[in-house]
């Protein structure tokens, strides 16, 4: 009985902690004036509507039975989310050490701060863009809503478990923050978000089905456009891939709290 309360007890706390660093998080970043928490959905909705807007304008759909604004809005609002979520991740551990001194707060509980806040922002960007394009009859719906679904929590866990990994190691080196940006920069075209794979000769698919999130977009727009096109992805490749970036992510982070100095 006193193992169970003492457990409750923790769940409690731990919930509190989480609940303060994300608050905290917010209105340092996006601030308590005009709109505020809005632009954590704002942000990755701009950008995916302009993209969308170049691709409609230019006729970038020439030649694919895909319907030009679904494409992008399932491309890119899946390669925002994976991006930001590592990109905010890294030097998070730096900027909030004055937290730690808190003994509540651990440095599992700083990224994973920022890690659900991205996730939530550029789920909400997909979700509201998918709605309203749908409404205005921009874009058709799912043909399967389940593997969307499926599909997009895959790449949320790829991108929160890279985030762990990099965001521990970043608080080792300064060299891992400067590369991750130029390395974030060169995965953005061959992450699957303006191609598929079927579209690229047969030596290049092979290429970048090494890259996880691959597999996710692909299989997100196969739930989503059907039969339409054909798709290749291997969710075991990819879970793989993600689970064992989560336990390097969890043991770097283990090293890094036993390691960090203040």
């Amino acid at each position: 009985m006193y193992s169970y309360a003492s457990l409750l007890r923790s769940v409690a706390i731990q919930r509190r902690v989480l609940y303060a660093l994300l608050m905290r998080e917010i209105i340092t970043r996006f601030g308590r004036e005009n709109l505020g928490v809005l632009w954590l959905v704002g942000e990755p909705m701009i950008f995916t509507l302009g993209v969308t807007a170049l691709w409609s304008a230019a006729g970038l759909n020439h030649g694919s039975a895909l319907p030009i604004v679904a494409f992008a809005v399932t491309g890119y609002s899946s390669v925002l989310m994976w991006r930001n979520t590592v990109s905010r991740a890294v030097s998070a551990i730096e900027q909030n050490k004055n937290l730690l001194y808190h003994r509540n707060v651990q440095v599992g509980d700083v990224l994973l701060t920022r890690i659900a806040i991205e996730i939530g922002g550029a789920t909400g960007s997909f979700v509201i863009l998918s709605l309203f394009f749908i409404f205005i009859g921009w874009m058709p719906g799912p043909v399967d809503l389940l593997q969307v679904v499926l599909g997009w929590l895959m790449l949320a866990w790829f991108g929160a478990s890279l985030a762990f990994l990099m965001g521990a190691a970043s608080a080792g080196s300064e060299l891992v923050e400067r590369l991750w940006h130029p390395a974030a920069y060169l995965l953005f075209p061959m992450s699957g978000a303006a191609f598929m794979v079927e579209w690229l000769p047969t030596r290049l698919q092979q290429f970048v089905l090494f890259l996880p999130m691959v597999h996710g977009v692909e299989f997100m727009r196969q739930g989503y456009f059907g039969n339409v096109v054909r798709t290749h992805y291997d969710l075991g490749y990819m879970a793989t891939c993600c689970l064992v970036l989560t336990l390097a992510g969890l043991f770097a982070v283990r090293e890094v709290a036993r390691r960090l100095e203040f």
